[in-house]
């Protein structure tokens, strides 16, 4: 089926930021009467067949033949077409570039936005170069996104079609990308692939350096520094940013294509130092009426901010494509920006706005939350990140196992990342919590989960597990509370807001433990401090809770064939009349008046509860189906 073709084209180029970044760009089919159009706000990267909104192609054709430039009521007009001609129940909104899709005779048509492209297009001579390099394309001069802009295409492709006989397969829009149609999905690649190759080839002749380098890290202090003020600086009264940094570089002068003005604005805070960088905001502020979107701090570091990491890699993305398109067009005759009038008209677009709304989806629970989850690439971490993450928050997954930390963060979402750490390991703690601090800008949740047990006799008990269980369960707490608190001790006082330290530790810290010393003792240390920390935290506003689950009997370290508890407690007798895992299995279910085993998800609403009761710290909250009650 065509539709499914062109979903495929979609994700090729959709997901290649070399041709689309920030969920950018545009892709159709048609057949005889419709027209499949990607909607406003849905990624080309991840949309499905059942997202392409079906237009009734006589009904553009009426909207671009009703258009006239001085009666406002015909835009009007247009738009109660283009609403009542979409079919089905989708409720999406066909993109704004409808009208420029409909001109072409091709089945298929893609619109992409390589920075080689927008280096040509946003040159002070693109066209002349362009009538040279790419003889058999129509070049269409800047005109804004929408009804006027498809009337022009219009104009300039039956005057195309008069002097060649047919319809162009390639447009250029000045400042705004290319356009390639055919009735073949591989003709469109090849297609793409020719005008690359020639683009590459004239830069490499110019000698201009088209190609993106990875972004450097910024000044080591001066993120630490201003990261976590930052998302109260760029964010809005009680929603913190996510503030994501990178290493510094000229920035873009001015608004190159509509992409990069609606992702990255044309215009960002400057500050001269670190300690200028409030009052460079607040100038932002006092000239624009809004939060900058960026914050430059000469030679030291670039601060890009969203509304969570997605949005902020955006700001990021586009920054850096801006330098290679900056670039690029030096070898057409310099950069042409758009002017304040145009650049002003598509941050004021009715259609972004709604791109934007679509784009952000049902803000959830947790949405805007940044969430540390400690030994969080498996069991019960693992499963108490998922479910933190389908409320809406950004997880941090951290676990000695780095590779299985990032699959982990993989399956979580894109604002989720996953980093090494040693919980154990003062330095390997304070490397973690610079690390997020560079991505996130600060941390709203420490769930410090990593833990580990041993289970032996007293009179036999090696003083190397006994030293190893306590390095991570009682060492790492502590570890991981002082470092992650300093930052949220500095975020707190600029935001005024509540952050939270959660320890998962366990029923073994309310009641002792046979056969389970260094454990149980671990973990009843854990608990004397959390109620020690709440104590000292709260005049950070930090508040400091533990939530004590039973055991998850499905998860490793229970289960694991090799070094699961049901093998090591069976191996120390500490069932008495146990002869195989399952008899101890069923032994510790009994234990329990709900007949079960403690979950993830049991777990996770305890973490929500903590984190959202204003008035609950240096509390111990049981999560064990009635095993355990606290007197």
């Amino acid at each position: 089926m065509s539709l499914s073709e062109i979903v495929d084209l979609s994700h090729y180029y959709g997901s290649n930021p070399n041709f689309v970044l920030a969920g950018g760009g545009n892709s159709s089919y048609k057949d005889d009467r419709y027209l499949y159009i990607k909607p406003s706000g849905v990624s080309m990267a991840s949309v499905a067949e059942e997202d392409f909104v079906r237009i009734d192609r006589e009904a553009v054709r009426k909207c671009l033949s009703l258009f006239e430039p001085s009666n406002p009521d015909s835009l009007a007009e247009i738009k109660r077409l283009m609403n009542y001609s979409v079919c089905g129940g989708s409720g999406l909104r066909p993109s704004i570039e409808t009208p420029l899709h409909e001109l072409f005779d091709q089945k298929f048509v893609m619109h992409t936005h390589p920075a080689l492209v927008n280096g040509m297009t946003c040159g002070r001579n693109g066209h002349g170069f362009c009538a040279k390099l790419f003889p058999d394309a129509l070049w269409v001069d800047y005109c804004a996104p929408g009804i006027d802009l498809a009337v022009m295409v219009a104009k300039a492709i039956d005057g195309y079609r008069a002097e060649k006989g047919r319809c162009p397969d390639v447009i250029f829009l000045a400042n705004h990308g290319v356009f390639v149609a055919s009735d073949s999905t591989d003709a469109i690649k090849d297609t793409y692939n020719r005008i690359i190759d020639t683009l590459e080839r004239f830069c490499s002749e110019q000698e201009i350096d088209f190609r993106p380098g990875a972004a450097p890290d910024g000044d080591p202090e001066t993120v630490a520094a201003l990261g976590p003020k930052l998302r109260a600086w760029m964010g809005e009264k009680d929603n913190p940013a996510v503030v994501t940094s990178f290493g510094y570089m000229i920035p873009p002068y001015g608004g190159l294509s509509p992409d990069h003005i609606v992702y990255m604005g044309t215009q960002m805070a400057v500050a001269e130092s670190a300690d200028d960088a409030q009052g460079a905001i607040e100038r932002f502020r006092a000239t624009y009426g809004k939060s900058p979107k960026t914050l430059v701090v000469k030679g030291k570091a670039i601060f890009c901010a969203g509304r969570n990491l997605v949005n902020a890699l955006k700001v990021k993305a586009m920054l850096l494509d801006a330098a290679v398109v900056e670039r690029v067009a030096e070898a057409f005759g310099g950069v042409r920006y758009l002017d304040d009038e145009q650049c002003d008209n598509i941050e004021k677009w009715e259609a972004e706005s709604y791109r934007l709304v679509v784009s952000r989806g049902k803000a959830r629970q947790l949405t805007g939350t940044v969430a540390v989850v400690t030994g969080g690439a498996q069991g019960f971490g693992y499963g108490i990140a998922v479910e933190l993450a389908a409320l809406g928050a950004e997880i941090v997954v951290a676990d000695m196992n780095e590779q299985g930390a990032v699959a982990a963060a993989a399956k979580l979402g894109a604002g989720s990342r996953g980093f090494a750490v040693n919980v154990a390991d003062e330095a390997s703690v304070k490397g973690l919590v610079d690390r997020i601090v560079a991505t996130y800008g600060g941390v709203d949740l420490l769930v410090s989960n990593a833990g580990v047990a041993r289970a032996g006799s007293v009179k036999t008990f090696a003083l190397k597990d006994w030293e190893f269980v306590t390095n991570i369960n009682y060492i790492g707490f502590f570890l991981c509370s002082k470092y992650f608190a300093s930052v949220m001790a500095v975020q707190n006082a600029e935001t005024g807001l509540w952050t939270d330290i959660v320890q998962v530790n366990s029923k073994s810290g309310l009641v002792g433990s046979k056969n389970n010393g260094a454990y149980a003792g671990s973990k009843f240390g854990g608990i004397g401090l959390v109620q020690s920390f709440a104590l000292e935290l709260v005049t950070d506003k930090i508040k400091v809770n533990a939530v004590c689950p039973g055991n998850f009997l499905d998860g490793p370290l229970w289960s694991d064939p090799v070094r699961g508890l049901f093998v090591q407690y069976l191996a120390a007798g500490k069932v008495p009349g146990a002869k195989t895992v399952e008899d101890v299995r069923r032994h510790y279910e009994s234990l329990v008046p709900m007949n079960r085993g403690c979950f993830p998800k049991d777990v996770a609403k305890a973490i929500v509860y903590a984190k959202e009761q204003q008035y609950e710290t240096g509390q111990a909250i049981a999560v064990t189906g009635g095993q355990v009650m606290l007197s």
